[in-house]
């Protein structure tokens, strides 16, 4: 009892603090060990994932976008080693097969035109100036786009409204047209003079994208800690800002790739392409179309090799865009 009459918690039956042993900061920290030994026994780990291994494990799960880059490789490797790979030149002539249909006779497995020229080493041929061109048209009118976005979003003001104002003249003209008229006059015949001009009319989108996504980075805490540390405007823009930009620009250039070859086909399709002998999937679309229904070859194998790139490229795109998204969730 105590000395005021009141039984002490021992004769209650209860513990004291006496009879707990003493406790050491080790001890603790064995104990949580013991725990976090027991938690994962079972062999599964927390482990944590960089931006590049997360985009990396979703692209690689998007079947369709890996299916098509794997054909897309074997396209390139095609078309750029086409004087190796190609059974015969784009301009080799054999009038003793000519108008031969598709066939493994004679490794002519597009078939030949009416001068017996092998379709399957024009196509492959032409595939490597369509792709020239697109390559072109989708770096330079990155590198434009992403410029141009950059500065406006950044600085605002005069300068937003200027290079706006000149993105809205570029957006409303009409392309077709334009491009006809520029082809005509400046770039037939030249792939480099063709892409050149593509380029001049793509950027447009790529800039009021990259535009919307500075003017909401710029006003971001390690902007404003990178501004008040001294740090240049072209190192923010550059080593800060355009890091966080990557996916909607990878994105576009994919989608940029598959219009340069369509408006390329289309213009030479037209005859205001590359001009001849240099042979492309336009021109060769082309020259077949007035023997297409006697020899349908000579506008099928380029169209379908010409659409089936484009799909490819576009189904890429889509698995560029799920594996960039920080939003999209696994499956």
């Amino acid at each position: 009892m105590t000395d005021q009459g009141r039984p002490t918690r021992r004769e209650h039956g209860l513990q004291t603090p006496a009879d707990f042993p003493p406790t050491h900061a080790s001890d603790v920290h064995d104990e949580r060990e013991v725990l976090l030994d027991d938690d994962y026994s079972d062999g599964a780990q927390i482990e944590a994932r960089s931006q590049w291994q997360l985009f990396r494990r979703k692209f690689l799960r998007h079947k369709l976008a890996m299916g098509s880059l794997v054909f897309l490789v074997i396209i390139g490797i095609g078309a750029f080693f086409a004087e190796q790979l190609a059974p015969y030149g784009y301009e080799e002539i054999d009038v003793l097969r000519a108008n031969t249909a598709p066939t493994f006779e004679g490794l002519h497995f597009f078939g030949t035109d009416q001068l017996g020229r092998d379709y399957f080493s024009r196509v492959l041929y032409g595939t490597r100036t369509s792709l020239q061109v697109a390559v072109v048209v989708a770096l330079l009118s990155t590198a434009i786009g992403t410029a141009v976005g950059a500065a406006a979003g950044f600085y605002r003001g005069w300068v937003d409204s200027v290079l706006m104002r000149l993105t809205d003249l570029v957006l409303i003209l009409p392309g077709l047209a334009v491009l006809l008229v520029a082809a005509a006059l400046f770039g037939q015949g030249s792939p480099l003079r063709i892409a050149l001009i593509l380029a001049l009319l793509f950027w447009v989108s790529l800039a009021r994208v990259v535009r919307g996504v500075f003017l909401s980075l710029r006003e971001m805490e390690y902007v404003q800690a990178a501004r008040a540390s001294g740090a240049s405007d072209l190192r923010i823009m550059f080593r800060h800002m355009l890091p966080n930009t990557i996916g909607p620009i990878i994105v576009n250039l994919t989608l940029v790739l598959a219009s340069a070859i369509l408006v390329e086909a289309t213009l030479a399709f037209l005859g205001f392409g590359v001009n001849p002998p240099i042979p492309a999937l336009g021109r060769l679309i082309s020259d077949g179309r007035s023997s297409m229904q006697s020899m349908w070859w000579l506008i099928i194998m380029p169209g379908v090799t010409l659409v089936s790139i484009a799909l490819a490229i576009n189904f890429v795109g889509d698995g560029l865009r799920d594996g960039l998204d920080p939003t999209q969730q696994e499956t």
